[in-house]
């Protein structure tokens, strides 16, 4: 499967007893899908995945599927720190009728490279969807080599990797190592870091995975697309007009700002799960001012 464009990744909306919005995600799903995005992420980081149960993370994904009903891509998070929960969620993903799953690197017990290799072929051999690596070591705690990213995209199913590393110079990398095996028209780099979307994809990149997305997709859809299009010029002055703004979502942990901001906004979001909390007040005196001066508020 090829991955190109602009894909959100969504949070999960609550109500005031912290329990699934599914009106209100479903109101997000088609106000996103309005504002012209390739696919939406469901129960992915931004989605709280790490405080949803294994039922909630079930019922997001067939909510997703079910109100998408084929008008954009689907991609379901399925991750897990133990390769047999990810597999179950993997297969349930692609029983729901997902497009794909995006599945983190193993987080927390740390394994080795090679280890990290069969993780991903144990998935991508039990399964028939299409697979994303998301590699990012903020989080997880462990960096993927571009040797290891190289060996997933050898294996059949394994199709991307979303790269949050924070670094262009491994991205290009990545690609140089891609060209050299004759995978780079087979295998894409997604960005995962909204500021570094513009540069990732002039260095190989053919899209974003975005949690700022949430808040401006039309921008982001424009950049992403000018970037497609060969027009770095119109890309460039987007990624400026956006980068307040993306500082600003990300100024405490994701998704707390990009929540607050929406709440803000008046789209569904609702409180956060702990451990996660409310932002400090002169970070959202930032934010508030970043969503104004982008006429968002």
């Amino acid at each position: 499967m090829n991955f190109e464009g602009t894909y959100v990744a969504m949070v999960t909306p609550f109500n005031e007893d912290k329990q699934i919005d599914e009106d209100g995600f479903r109101s997000n799903i088609n106000y996103l899908i309005d504002k012209g995005v390739t696919g939406l992420v469901g129960a992915g980081t931004t989605g709280e995945s790490a405080t949803v149960s294994h039922e909630e993370h079930q019922k997001i994904i067939e909510i997703l599927v079910d109100e998408v009903d084929g008008r954009v891509e689907t991609i379901a998070g399925t991750g897990s720190n133990a390769t047999s929960e990810a597999l179950s969620l993997t297969k349930f993903a692609d029983d729901a009728g997902a497009d794909a799953a995006l599945l983190i690197t193993p987080y927390y017990n740390k394994p080795q490279q090679h280890a990290m290799v069969e993780h991903y072929r144990t998935i991508a051999e039990e399964t028939d969807i299409p697979l994303i690596a998301y590699n990012v070591p903020s989080r997880t705690g462990i960096n993927m080599d571009v040797e290891t990213i190289v060996e997933l995209a050898k294996i059949d199913n394994i199709d991307a990797v979303k790269e949050a590393s924070g670094s262009v110079d491994k991205v290009s990398d990545i690609y140089r190592a891609l060209q050299h095996e004759g995978l780079e028209d087979d295998f894409n780099i997604l960005s995962g870091e909204d500021s570094l979307t513009l540069p990732i994809m002039a260095v190989g990149g053919t899209g974003v995975i975005s949690a700022s997305a949430n808040i401006d997709a039309k921008r982001m859809v424009l950049m992403v697309d000018s970037i497609l299009n060969d027009d770095y010029a119109r890309a460039i002055e987007l990624h400026y007009e956006m980068l307040e703004l993306i500082r600003a979502l990300f100024i405490e942990s994701n998704p707390v700002p990009v929540k607050t901001a929406m709440n803000l906004m008046g789209l569904p979001s609702g409180p956060l799960r702990q451990p996660l909390a409310e932002m400090k007040d002169e970070n959202l005196e930032i934010l508030k001012k970043a969503l104004k001066d982008s006429d968002l508020l």
